[in-house]
């Protein structure tokens, strides 16, 4: 019975992570084909190929992005946003929503953003009980006149699903900053410990 189980431990530990990764992938293909609604009907790939093929629609976003991108990054391309934001900032309602996810936007993706830049160890939620946060950046505005000292912003992820979390703002000598990278941080964090940075796996389990 112990072969048994350790057979079947180990034949999960290989087809759930390959089984998670291909539905994950077929998700995003799946929401991503739903880009060539965008087309004309005569245009999209199902009318002129006769069958389905999965995957043109990640061809034709990549596309779109490329041209956005390649748009927005000349002097004629910034002033269009610079007038679109303006325009936007104009309109009731639609100008807060904008506003708030573009600053978020911004942050994340900008070359010059500092979000998730330092993994961090911290204590958290009680003293003596550590765990990873991500530093995103420093209080700032009315916040920061109510702070004594220098303070970070740190976002404490969940696990195993790191999208949800907290949002806390620390004071920085209370924040051990570690050598190791965000994507190695996430990994600790997504496996609960089990995939330790520098090794395959954590060498206390056996």
């Amino acid at each position: 019975m112990s072969a048994l189980r350790k057979w079947l431990l180990a034949g999960l530990l290989v087809i759930v992570p390959v089984a998670i990764t291909i539905a994950v992938l077929q998700w995003v293909i799946n929401t991503l084909d739903g880009t060539l609604q965008i087309l004309p009907q005569a245009w999209q790939p199902d009318r002129l190929i006769g069958i389905h093929i999965p995957g043109f629609g990640v061809l034709l976003t990549l596309i779109i992005l490329l041209g956005v991108g390649a748009t927005v990054s000349n002097f004629l391309g910034k002033k269009l946003m610079h007038w679109g934001d303006l325009i936007v900032s104009r309109i009731p309602v639609v100008r807060s929503i904008y506003s708030s996810v573009k600053q978020v936007s911004d942050t994340l993706f900008s070359p010059g953003g500092n979000a998730f830049r330092t993994a961090v160890l911290i204590q958290w939620p009680l003293p003596d009980v550590w765990t990873i946060g991500f530093v995103t950046g420093a209080p700032g505005g009315e916040v920061s006149n109510h702070l004594v000292g220098e303070y970070l912003s740190v976002y404490v992820p969940t696990t195993p699903n790191p999208t949800g979390g907290y949002f806390v703002m620390l004071r920085k000598s209370d924040c051990v900053e570690l050598r190791m990278s965000v994507d190695e941080a996430l990994k600790y964090v997504i496996s609960m410990g089990v995939v330790v940075p520098g090794g395959p796996s954590n060498p206390h389990i056996k």
